[in-house]
């Protein structure tokens, strides 16, 4: 019964930056009321998870802690539009994911609760690298619109290499977490998948 409370406190954020998001203009005061309010909305969904125990009053109090900075990320950006504020956002979006995800694997425990760490931290690695994949694309292509052939290659040249860097960091990632896996075997069967694993991603 909290969460779902939770949920709809959340929601109702959500909503509230989602208007901000598509409005033409903001002005500082309204910027400053969209604070306050995202502030109120911390407190009262913190307040919700007192009734609750265990790992599961730590998930409630870092999923709303989580919802304050994407929300505040938001708010920045539609305040301040740039590539380097939507940046920012998918930082925090890709931040605040990972510390929910990780606390939710306190439930578990040995190789298992590992596997868990590794493949949210795996998902947030992910996530950072589209996004400096996603920042350094749409910088090339702005430098693209105004300047000579040459350094339209140069851009393509960029943006290539932003796609192949982003694509290593997410590889490695997930080659983390399969190494984790190969915990739960010993001996040669551990050996091998480890091998297996190096062999997959070209280790």
């Amino acid at each position: 019964m909290k969460h779902s409370k939770l949920n709809i406190a959340l929601l109702s954020v959500c909503m509230t930056m989602g208007a901000a998001v598509f409005a033409e203009t903001m002005t500082k005061a309204e910027f400053g009321l969209a604070k306050d309010k995202i502030s109120a909305n911390y407190k009262a969904n913190k307040a919700l998870c007192a009734s609750l125990s265990g790992n599961a009053k730590d998930i409630c109090a870092e999923e709303a802690k989580a919802n304050e900075k994407i929300a505040r990320a938001e708010l920045d950006e539609s305040y301040e539009p740039s590539t380097k504020a939507h940046f920012q956002t998918l930082t925090a979006k890709a931040e605040a994911n990972y510390a929910v995800a990780k606390e939710k694997c306190d439930d578990l425990a040995g190789n298992a609760k590992d596997v868990c760490v590794k493949e949210a931290k795996a998902a947030e690695v992910a996530a950072k690298a589209d996004a400096t994949a996603q920042r350094k694309i749409a910088e090339a292509n702005k430098t693209a619109a105004v300047k000579t052939n040459d350094v339209q290659m140069k851009a393509s040249t960029e943006k290539m290499e932003a796609r192949t860097a982003a694509t290593v960091d997410k590889l490695d990632a997930q080659y983390k977490v399969e190494k984790e896996k190969c915990d739960t075997f010993s001996g040669d069967a551990k050996d091998t998948c480890l091998q297996q694993a190096k062999v997959r991603f070209s280790k």
